[in-house]
């Protein structure tokens, strides 16, 4: 009996260590999105996916050493429980923006209405009231908890009238200026926080294997 439990537990052991050296193999394969996107899919885990990591967001140890590899390089994370693969598949350092807003629903006040209050914002900022306090009074979505930083974006990630007003037009940092998306009834209050940043980011495909 005891024979037979060692025996099985060599033979389960084999074949975990087969199937991790065959996920390594297979990982060193993988070039094309639809080479990823086929591998995902016949893992069936929600735990396996494609991971963006951004260097401005993203400051832990794991990936800082991500950060680190090139592209096509592998990295093995190892626990009690599971082995997690890391595959950096893609590195891209583009330019992202950073600024300020406070959002007004367009079908909530009359354009007049809109502009009188968006008037009297900016007065309050000019006379010293902090945006971030503004913000928190004024606007109506979920970036008034945090004093209506949006964070830093790249070109492609907001609405295209948005960006063309953020990205190309020459404002100064501190300037504050009114945006309007009558398309969507979106009307903001823009304050330029940061002047614009190159900034790395990488996709990395995160795969998970259970140790037992």
């Amino acid at each position: 009996m005891l024979k037979k439990i060692i025996l099985l537990l060599l033979i389960s052991s084999t074949t975990i260590v087969f199937a991790q050296n065959s996920t390594e193999k297979e990982l060193k394969l993988i070039e094309t999105p639809e080479q990823i996107e086929s591998f995902l899919a016949s893992k069936k885990s929600r735990k396996n996916k494609v991971v963006t990591f951004n260097e401005e967001k993203h400051k832990t140890v794991l990936a800082k050493k991500l950060f680190k590899l090139n592209v096509g390089s592998t990295k093995i994370i190892e626990s009690e429980f599971q082995k997690t693969f890391y595959k950096v598949i893609k590195k891209t350092r583009d330019t992202y923006h950073r600024v300020s807003y406070i959002y007004l629903n367009g079908s909530t006040y009359k354009l007049n209405e809109l502009n009188a209050l968006r008037a009297k914002i900016i007065k309050s900022y000019n006379e010293g009231t902090s945006f971030d306090i503004l913000a928190r009074k004024y606007s109506m979505d979920a970036t008034a908890y945090k004093g209506g930083d949006l964070g830093w974006f790249s070109n492609g990630k907001m609405h295209p009238d948005f960006e063309q007003e953020v990205m190309r037009y020459s404002h100064d940092v501190k300037d504050i200026f009114t945006l309007d998306i009558p398309s969507k009834n979106q009307y903001f209050v823009v304050l330029k926080t940061h002047e614009p940043k190159e900034i790395l980011a990488i996709d990395v495909l995160k795969i998970v294997e259970p140790l037992r």
